[in-house]
């Protein structure tokens, strides 16, 4: 009889099992329904969102392709004339061949990455490793200068480098990086490094490495993430920096490209919106380009930095 009792146990239990589990179904269909109703809101959400940032840039895109009398008259993105005239006229329609600027923008742009890399991983390895007098008071300092307006430096700015005579040169773009101005590079360097063990310091310091053979043995390495950042943002700033040449350059052919597109704008009315365009399109190739190559990079620098 004990027997039977033993066996007779799991069946029942087996069958309650059996049971709730047909009285959950209904309630676990719906919740997933549910999920997959949200998801599918959510994802909806983020396409109209991504399309209605995305839509000037794809009119500006289309309307490059489109005659001069069509960019305002014609509604919708297609265009029903295409044409490559706007990208033909546009290189040659400022009197300079528009690839001097690209090559303008590059130079500027190589030596302002170069510059920043060189000074702010010098400033950032002092700042988080070294002990010196005033550190404290040059560290807030240097994190007020990131609270400080460009505008409010820019007039004295602009005596200095005029009474030295370095206006209509590329100068005051360059110099300046070189001296490590960007304090927002700075403190993401710093986070990056303090982030370092300080064990790795002092096994060097063991080993018989300074303070510079630490930094360029040990730190410098490890800061690829950091570097990589900042050498892209860097790079989108200054290509993309339209105050500071237009204040410091008057040659024509020293134009950066966001001054040569300003040229196609015409005050008396005049505007050439179809080059402007076309040449607006094979501006952003280069920005493009950059951040296909470094993304991997930039992701991971952006993830071990504290920016996330």
């Amino acid at each position: 009889m004990m027997t039977n009792l033993k066996t007779h146990e799991p069946r029942t239990d087996s069958r309650r099992e059996r049971v709730t589990s047909t009285r959950d179904r209904p309630e676990m269909i719906r919740r997933r329904r549910r999920r997959a109703l949200s998801r599918a809101f959510a994802h909806v959400g983020v396409i109209v969102v991504g399309l209605l940032m995305i839509y000037p840039l794809l009119w500006m895109v289309a309307s490059s392709f489109k005659p001069q009398e069509l960019i305002f008259s014609e509604p919708g993105l297609l265009p029903t004339e295409f044409t490559l005239d706007n990208f033909v006229s546009g290189w040659d329609a400022i009197g300079v061949p528009f690839g001097a600027f690209f090559l303008n923008s590059f130079l500027v742009a190589a030596c302002a990455v170069v510059g920043n890399l060189f000074s702010c991983c010098f400033a950032a390895y002092a700042f988080a490793r070294l002990e010196f007098r005033g550190k404290k008071i040059l560290f807030a300092s240097m994190l007020g200068t990131i609270m400080l307006p460009f505008h409010v430096v820019l007039v004295p700015q602009y005596i200095m480098f005029q009474s030295i005579d370095w206006t209509n040169t590329y100068l005051p773009l360059v110099v300046p990086k070189f001296l490590a101005v960007d304090a927002f590079f700075i403190f993401l360097m710093i986070q990056f490094i303090r982030g370092l063990p300080r064990e790795l310091d002092d096994a060097a310091t063991v080993d018989g490495c300074g303070p510079i053979a630490v930094f360029w043995r040990i730190i410098l390495p490890l800061m690829r993430p950091a570097m990589a950042v900042a050498a892209v943002f860097t790079f989108i700033w200054t290509w993309n920096d339209f105050l500071t040449p237009l204040l410091y350059i008057t040659d024509r052919n020293l134009f950066t490209v966001p001054i040569a597109l300003n040229a196609f704008m015409d005050s008396t009315g005049a505007s050439q919106w179809g080059p402007m365009f076309a040449m607006s399109v094979l501006s952003l190739l280069p920005l493009f380009v950059v951040f296909l190559l470094a993304q991997k990079q930039l992701l991971k620098g952006i993830a071990t930095t504290g920016l996330k």
